[in-house]
């Protein structure tokens, strides 16, 4: 029909090499279902384990089948590439023999719903700037500072903001006599460049260290060691504004764990039913107000974009504690981020239609 506006193309990326592969497939699927067809035309394109990027026909992949987690095949699909030329802005078909059943074609935005390494950390949106397509989310320092705890902390500590103590184990490095007194008992070992809490291990003795490093090593050279904090654990989301520059907060939520593992690990995020979620979370007027503080602060100090998730801890005396900022949090069924702005009044549907939106009025390029 004459004058029917044009739909937006755009590319969900999703899987990747890491970790938590399956995660970010989930992920993709709740984007998939709050994207309105009559507003966007959806390629799905994934990247399977070992690195190869696919052009899907279908959500298959996205989707749990049995007790099986969903996982990117390439078999599933046609191989493509997303050349790095911005007068392309263009996935193209990886086989010659591919070109003719290739979904390939030019893209307008690209949601990169990519967790941990290879995907969350810089890399991909490294090769969307050098492509020229827009992308939702932060840009490549800021993804790249966030995903690396040792780096995500410096920029926190030099804003003036709150930090727990830590120490980082690089390759062959052992935690010194010196650091254990300054720590503490328990300690949280975990990957310095990991999620989903993966490879994180609580010790409440010094002989498990070493078993704990291992375990956080076979996922990350680098380690870091973290002293536990008294305090209610806390999340906050954070959502750029389109109506201007800058960011505000959600209404923050609560975690309490009662698994036996004592902290919130993987199956308390996304299989055990032991985990409680207070939205809004239960805090003072002033705790309220100090987290919502310190969840932009902290996005603004990493130079983050689109979106992030900050955790905190809250201690007995209302001080706010940052532990982590998440540039690109779960968009699952029990993810937090859609959630805590579902209770602050934006739907799923509004705030994907946001995120995509702010990536298309912010372009590709130095902002």
């Amino acid at each position: 029909m004459a004058g029917t506006r044009r739909r937006i193309r755009l590319a969900l990326l999703f899987g990747g090499r890491s970790t938590e592969h399956a995660i970010s497939c989930v992920s993709a699927g709740g984007v998939l279902r709050a994207l309105d067809p009559d507003v966007y035309d959806v390629a799905l394109v994934g990247i399977d384990p070992a690195g190869r990027w696919v052009a899907l026909p279908d959500a298959e992949a996205l989707a749990p089948a049995g007790d099986e987690l969903p996982s990117v095949t390439a078999s599933r699909g046609v191989s493509v590439v997303l050349a790095p030329d911005p007068t392309a802005s263009r996935l193209l078909p990886r086989d010659a023999a591919d070109a003719l059943r290739s979904p390939a074609g030019d893209i307008d935005v690209v949601f990169p719903l990519l967790h941990g390494p290879f995907g969350e950390d810089g890399t991909v949106q490294g090769l969307l700037e050098m492509a020229g397509v827009p992308y939702v989310g932060s840009g490549v320092f800021a993804s790249a500072a966030a995903m690396d705890k040792q780096h995500m902390k410096s920029l926190l500590r030099a804003a003036g903001l709150p930090i727990g103590p830590y120490a980082v184990l690089r390759a062959g490095q052992t935690l010194s006599e010196a650091d254990q007194e300054r720590l503490g008992l328990p300690v949280f070992v975990k990957p310095a460049r990991g999620g989903s809490s993966i490879g994180i291990s609580r010790v409440d003795a010094w002989a498990e260290l070493d078993t704990a490093v291992k375990t956080a090593r076979a996922n990350d050279p680098k380690v870091l060691i973290e002293a536990a904090i008294t305090g209610r654990e806390i999340e906050c989301g954070v959502l750029g504004r389109l109506d201007g520059p800058g960011a505000h907060a959600s209404v923050p939520a609560e975690i309490t764990v009662t698994s036996s593992a004592g902290f919130y690990d993987f199956e308390a995020k996304y299989v055990s039913d032991q985990t409680r979620f207070d939205i809004p979370a239960r805090l003072s007027a002033t705790a309220l107000a100090r987290v919502q503080q310190v969840a932009v602060a902290a996005f603004e100090a990493l130079d983050c974009a689109g979106l992030a998730r900050v955790d905190v801890f809250v201690t007995p005396a209302d001080q706010v504690i940052v532990n982590e900022v998440n540039t690109m949090p779960g968009f699952t069924p029990t993810s937090l981020f859609p959630r805590m702005w579902e209770a602050s009044g934006v739907p799923f549907p509004q705030l994907v239609d946001r995120l995509v939106q702010l990536a298309l009025r912010d372009g590709a390029g130095l902002r």
